[in-house]
């Protein structure tokens, strides 16, 4: 349906003037010039082409045409503005999904939440791990998104970790991710002591298969030859399908890991582990935020992206060896 309307603005100047009766207080609501509420008003009236106020000497009314008026253009006014609102509602009160490796949520992201609720604590905030967030065959970046059951208020992000690009979305590098060597801070006083790479050779080396399966990350053939350390079975020592079960025997003593240095970063900080040597693996993957290009704009996703982005700051960029 086509409408033939005036400027938006010209009504709003003439809703604001007929309830106060005045340009002046009108200007004042509307941080204009009573001089533009005028022009405002006249251009108004040239569109109607009928007067709509009788301009006395120290008094505002309105004509019989601009009472008529009024109520219509207040409501009006009112079924913008409560459009406005309820879309507006429907993007912030729905929920922001976010879809992401489980080593990424439990050890990055899950210990900065409680920033995060200092600056959105009205969002609200679903965490989904998922495996389908690592690249283990370059895809189009759209898998994780396929797999939620998602309401038409929703928000959905993806944090993956692999090469890119992912077409189709807006992408966010965040940062890469560097391998180190770590442990419990008591394998460093055991005997023997780690106190040099070569030291590595008395001790028991930690597997993660799952980066080995998905070569997603380096393994100790990688890192050993880096360090310059020789008559190492880089294959000996315990293997485990899990991420987080390497983490854990880590911290518990069984031996040494080598782990992705941003996900044990909080670890290190409150000695829970140590990296005892500055020798560092690097690899082309990273830590990518995936989001639709339909969604980019609302304010939730907006909310979650600014501040995530400025979290990954922190991280050292990652350069491949």
């Amino acid at each position: 349906m086509s409408y033939h309307l005036p400027p938006l603005n010209a009504l709003r100047a003439f809703e604001a003037a007929a309830r106060h009766l005045s340009f002046k207080n009108a200007a004042v609501e509307l941080s204009v010039t009573p001089t533009a509420i005028s022009h405002q008003i006249k251009s108004l009236e040239d569109f109607l082409d009928l007067p709509l106020f009788r301009r006395l000497t120290r008094a505002l009314e309105l004509t019989p045409q601009g009472e008529a008026m009024l109520p219509k253009v207040r409501e009006g006014l009112e079924c913008f503005a409560s459009a406005v609102e309820n879309a507006h509602t429907r993007v912030t009160s729905g929920r922001l999904i976010v879809v992401l490796p489980p080593s990424f949520a439990t050890r990055w992201l899950v210990p900065r939440l409680r920033r995060f609720a200092e600056v959105a604590p009205s969002l609200n905030l679903h965490i989904i791990r998922s495996l389908q967030t690592i690249d283990t065959d370059p895809p189009t970046g759209g898998g994780a998104f396929e797999k939620v059951d998602l309401r038409q208020e929703d928000s959905m992000v993806v944090i993956r970790f692999g090469a890119g690009p992912y077409p189709g979305f807006h992408v966010d590098r965040m940062f890469g991710s560097d391998y180190i060597a770590v442990c419990s801070p008591k394998l460093m006083a055991a005997n023997p002591p780690l106190r040099v790479p070569a030291d590595i050779r008395q001790q028991v080396l930690l597997h993660d298969d799952a980066t080995a399966i998905d070569r997603t990350g380096p393994g100790w053939s990688d890192w050993l030859r880096l360090a310059g350390v020789m008559g190492v079975d880089s294959n000996a020592g315990p293997h485990f399908s899990d991420s987080g079960l390497v983490y854990v025997a880590a911290l518990d003593g069984l031996g040494v890991a080598l782990a992705s240095k941003p996900l044990v970063a909080n670890a290190i900080a409150q000695g829970r582990l140590v990296a005892p040597f500055d020798v560092a693996v690097g690899q082309h993957f990273a830590y990518h935020l995936v989001i639709p290009e339909a969604i980019i704009h609302r304010p939730s996703v907006q909310a979650f992206r600014q501040w995530l982005l400025e979290e990954a700051k922190t991280e050292e960029p990652c350069r491949p060896n």
